[in-house]
Formats: C-alpha cells, sequence, structure tokens
C-alpha cells in the first residue's frame, strides 16, 4: 500500500509539473538494497573522548549496525571535494545522500545529473543550502532536513556571541594567554548588553528562542521576517516587528541574522546595506556566510564601522587559510559549531534514522522536515 502510495504521488506531481524525470526519480523509490553515502567531519583522536560523539565520520551517526543489519551499504568519509574525491567515487550509484552543514558536500546540477539512482539528501542538521535545490526540484529529488534538532544549540551560541562582543571578551582573553595586563585596552569598548537595541533578521526558530532569552537582559528588541510571531510571544518578549528591514537597521546597536541562504538572501549585506547599519554595530552571523558580502564585512571591520563581527558561518566551508575573515580586527569567529553541540548531534542523529526509517517504508516524512518535495520547494527557499 505504501509504495502505490509513493507511486500515486509521484504521477500526479509528474502531471504538475511536466517532468519526466521526476516520474523516473520516484518510481526508483523501491524495496531492496540501498547504498547510502555520508559526508561528516573527520573527529580523529577526538572520537574515544565522548561515546556519544556520533555527528563525525567515525561515529556515522551512529547508524551503521542498523543500516547493515538491514542488508544496506552504507559508506561514511569526509572526503567531498574534487572530481577524484572519495564521494565522487559514489555519486553514480548512491541511493542516499547524507551530509551535514558542518562540513556540507556541495551538491551540484552536475552532480545530480551524474546521479542517476539518487532519490534522497539528507541534512543532518538545519540549512540545506550546500544542495542545488532549483536542480534537485527538476529531478524529482526529496530534500529534508532534521527541522528543530539544533535550534536551541544555535540560539545559546547566538546569545553567547552577543555578550562576548559586547564586553569585549576576546581581546582579554588573548591578554592572558600572552602574559600581558592592560585593563584599559579592554575597558575602552566594553558595554554592559541592557538597554541596547538588539534586532534579529529573521524570527524563525532560533529567532524565536534568541529573543526569548535576550528578554531577562532588558534589551529593546526587534524583528524583521517575512510574517510576525505569535502576540502571545510578542507580548511575552517585547519585541516589535519592523516591516522594513533597511529602517530597522540604523536603530540596532547589535544585529543577529537569522534567515536561510536563498538567492535572494545571497550576498544581501553587501557595502551599501551595511553602510545603513550605525557606526559601531555588531553583528553575529550563525546562519550561513554567503548572506554576507565577504570582503565588504572585512572592509566594515577594517574601517571601525562594525565595531564586532562573530559567527561560525563562512563560505566556502571548511574556510581557506586566506580567507579574509580570519584576518579581519575585532572579530570572534570560530570554525561551524554551533550546531554540532554533543546533544544536537544525539538529536539530528536520530531524527536521520526516523527519516530513512520512513523512507525504507514508502512513508512521508513530518511535513516541516521537507526542503524540496514532489518538485516544491519550501516556502523559505522560494
Amino acid at each position: 500500500m505504501a509504495m502505490k502510495q509513493v507511486a500515486n504521488s509521484a504521477i500526479k506531481a509528474i502531471a504538475n509539473s511536466g517532468s519526466s524525470s521526476l516520474l523516473t526519480r520516484q518510481l526508483h523509490a523501491s524495496p531492496g538494497s540501498k547504498k547510502i553515502v555520508g559526508v561528516f567531519y573527520k573527529a580523529n583522536e577526538y572520537f574515544t573522548k565522548n561515546p556519544n560523539f556520533v555527528g563525525c565520520v567515525e561515529g556515522a551517526l551512529g547508524l551503521r549496525p542498523w543500516l547493515e543489519s538491514q542488508g544496506h551499504q552504507y559508506i561514511v568519509t569526509d572526503d567531498k571535494e574534487g572530481p577524484d574525491c572519495e564521494l565522487e567515487k559514489h555519486i553514480p550509484d548512491l541511493h542516499v545522500l547524507i551530509s551535514t552543514p558542518f562540513h556540507p558536500a556541495y551538491v551540484t546540477a552536475e552532480r545530480i545529473k551524474k546521479a542517476k539512482n539518487l532519490q534522497l539528501l539528507l541534512t543532518a542538521g538545519i540549512g540545506s543550502d550546500h544542495v542545488d535545490l532549483k536542480a534537485a526540484a527538476e529531478a524529482g529529488l526529496t530534500v529534508a532536513e532534521v527541522t528543530g534538532s539544533n535550534v536551541v544549540s544555535v540560539a545559546e551560541d547566538e546569545l553567547m556571541r552577543i555578550l562576548i562582543l559586547v564586553r569585549n571578551f576576546v581581546p582579554g582573553y588573548h591578554q592572558v594567554i600572552t602574559g600581558d595586563w592592560n585593563v584599559a585596552g579592554i575597558a575602552y569598548r566594553a558595554y554592559d548588553l541592557e538597554g541596547k537595541t538588539v534586532g534579529t533578521i529573521g524570527a524563525g526558530r532560533i529567532g524565536k528562542l534568541l529573543l526569548q532569552r535576550l528578554k531577562p537582559f532588558n534589551c529593546n528588541l526587534l524583528y524583521h521576517d517575512r510574517v510576525k510571531i505569535d502576540p502571545e510571544l510578542e507580548k511575552q518578549t517585547g519585541a516589535k516587528f519592523e516591516e522594513d528591514l533597511d529602517a530597522m537597521l540604523p536603530k540596532c546597536d547589535i544585529i543577529v541574522i537569522n534567515m536561510p541562504l536563498t538567492e535572494k538572501t545571497r550576498g544581501m549585506f553587501d557595502k551599501d546595506r551595511i553602510a545603513k547599519m550605525k557606526k559601531g554595530v555588531l553583528i553575529v552571523n550563525n546562519a550561513r556566510g554567503a548572506i554576507m558580502d565577504t570582503q565588504a564585512v572585512a572592509d566594515a571591520c577594517s574601517s571601525g564601522h562594525i565595531a564586532g563581527y562573530s559567527g561560525d558561518v563562512w563560505y566556502p566551508q571548511p574556510a581557506p587559510k586566506d580567507h579574509p575573515w580570519r584576518y579581519m580586527p575585532n572579530q570572534a569567529m570560530t570554525p561551524h559549531i554551533s550546531g554540532t553541540t554533543i546533544d544536537a548531534q544525539l538529536r539530528y542523529a536520530a531524527g536521520v534514522k526516523d527519516m530513512l526509517e520512513r523512507y525504507f517504508k514508502g512513508e512521508d516524512f513530518p511535513e516541516q522536515n521537507y526542503i524540496v518535495k514532489a518538485g516544491e520547494l519550501a516556502p523559505q527557499y522560494r
């Protein structure tokens, strides 16, 4: 019955899309052994330090015993770039590709064209912009992620970064490890968070949690999004909706980026938009690096227009050694770590397993997990 439902949904989708490839990909979702490839970062010696470290190559999301007991082939690698990489060898005959935002396997239109058996692209975490979503939709692929799996992790990290920037923490830490002691070198640009105006650009799951966590700090809270948040949450947090982004920017002492990377948001914060921000603004970006114009951010940090920039997202990832954000002043950057805490890993590993179980049975995923379904992109990516 489940397989019949899959076939019927495919026929319905083809009627709507007019694409023969869509029907072909959907009907490939048949019983039998599947080749599943996971692309994760290597843990090396750190893997043995925590038995719950599952989000790495060695941990393989904890899926290997289960998948292999079901008769499926499971290949895990961190080698994802270039024509001779390990991932490229498996592209022609894999059925499912699992990747994370922290060590993304960039799924280009070219790779999709080569992947004749590919049916399902899963993101272990949140954010599927490493996939060419338009090409995936045209090919009839399903793209899904573990929605909500690491929103708490990221929101907590954003709050930490706000405090690190406001209190000018990083120079003080550097003084300690280099043997210096110069209070003035820190205090001249250290402030309280209380009373500052904080604006989140994007008020989805992470943005809402951030607003709730900022409420006790007695900040002035603003938010910009496609839609307003629930009136009760607005009342609870005291957050005010700003329909016009450019009108909100100069009001903010601190700006937090909480929107997905789409064709509309790519490079959204360029030189001109940054110029509309208050001089001395602090920016936190755990969303996606490509939302920012890389050089414009570096230049604004150098000039002092941006007084501090912190985040864990870069473009590309891993960031090359010559990436200008590594060397710009007043930055508190890290590798992409905010959403891959051990707690988050356990949640997104469980979510991937749940979706794979549903996939093998021909069942639908939770609706909020879909990024591409039957040729249609989720609203946030349109």
